[in-house]
């Protein structure tokens, strides 16, 4: 994937180019309200009259960590606050690969674009393993491409861009091969508020010294723009973590940690499940549409991305460029996530515009 302009902007640039009204389905930004908590939080903090506009540590925020720990069973000390969970995600993949037991990146078939750039630029090589027809992900698959040479395995639940949801079975397991070849399971959890399977379980739940895990608010607040993350490292990977971080960052965001700090504590669950909710009706709102149009699709168990194959229309550029300028629709084309999903579309269900979408893609595809 060429970097310099990521394939998503692309895409997304396109559509805003055209002269007529194009839904967004390739954005991964909610478009709900972020909590009252956050407008409270900076308001607060604003209001504090720059008595505390200065370096927070740069860990984070010694209370947001607290409060992060508490909700996650682990320790204080565990915890970096990053800059969203690409940083995250960017220091463990670097603290793996930095112990030199091995340069292969295990990755998932269809994969988050920005996993493989990140391995390549620590020098680490990426490794696929293809991911069942309906997203799920088989441990026995992993351990059959695991060699000495792994270094990291690299997971995400629920699942971008197929929705699935790993269970408590699959988490194991796959720790289990980590800890069996001297590698790191790196669990990426964002869209853990999204699961509606009730199946999600964190990597968290395995004691090991041999996974870490990184989760962000960006999707679960709404707040994409604020770039507020964590990773839960193993005391084996803290250190080199916390120094890359320091050096890279030096620190993250004070008044974007103390507003999310305000909204964790004020938020209940009743604002998770809304959005659940939600996401259940369009997604069902989306699936009615698809097979109206005669295409394959996964119907996700967690997030808020749907994948698609239409017959005889395969997932590349070209043709997501068609579908905006003649359907008025904008998804993303399979070839952006590996080869096993070339062929296939995936749809972001973040606009209130999901049905009319659904509508144009029939009146496309018929």
């Amino acid at each position: 994937m060429d970097y310099r302009t990521p394939q998503f902007y692309r895409l997304m640039s396109y559509a805003a180019q055209a002269d007529h009204d194009v839904v967004d389905m390739v954005s991964g930004s909610p478009d709900w309200a972020a909590p009252a908590g956050i407008a409270d939080g900076l308001q607060a903090y604003a209001d504090r009259g720059g008595a505390d506009f200065r370096y927070p540590p740069s860990e984070g925020l010694d209370a947001l960590r607290e409060e992060i720990a508490a909700r996650r069973g682990v320790s204080r000390d565990q915890v970096i606050v990053t800059n969203g969970a690409g940083e995250a995600n960017y220091l463990a993949m670097a603290a793996a690969l930095d112990r030199g037991t091995g340069s292969g990146v295990l990755l998932t078939d269809p994969v988050y674009p920005y996993y493989p750039g990140k391995i390549q630029l620590l020098g680490g090589e990426p490794r696929y393993v293809p991911a069942e027809r309906d997203g799920t992900l088989d441990p026995a698959a992993v351990r059959g491409v695991a060699s000495e040479d792994t270094g990291a395995i690299v997971v995400n639940t629920p699942n971008n861009p197929t929705g699935a949801v790993y269970p408590e079975e699959t988490m194991a397991e796959l720790v289990a091969v980590a800890e069996e070849h001297d590698a790191v399971l790196l669990s990426d959890e964002v869209y853990d508020h999204f699961d509606r399977s009730g199946e999600f379980t964190s990597a968290l739940g395995i004691n090991s010294e041999h996974r870490a895990v990184t989760n962000a608010f960006s999707k679960s607040m709404a707040i994409t723009g604020f770039r507020v993350g964590y990773g839960v490292f193993p005391a084996a990977l803290h250190d080199a973590a916390r120094t890359r971080h320091m050096l890279i960052n030096v620190t993250g965001s004070r008044p974007a940690q103390y507003a999310v700090l305000r909204a964790l504590r004020s938020t209940g669950p009743d604002y998770y499940a809304e959005k659940r909710r939600l996401l259940g009706e369009r997604i069902e709102t989306f699936a009615a549409a698809l097979e109206e149009c005669g295409a394959e699709f996964t119907r996700p168990e967690g997030g808020f991305y749907v994948m698609a194959r239409f017959p005889d229309y395969p997932g590349s550029f070209e043709n997501a460029e068609r579908l905006v300028d003649r359907a008025g629709v904008a998804g993303m084309p399979g070839t952006a996530f590996g080869e096993s999903r070339a062929d296939w579309f995936r749809f972001a269900l973040l606009t209130p515009a999901v049905e009319t979408a659904g509508r144009r893609l029939v009146d496309f595809f018929e």
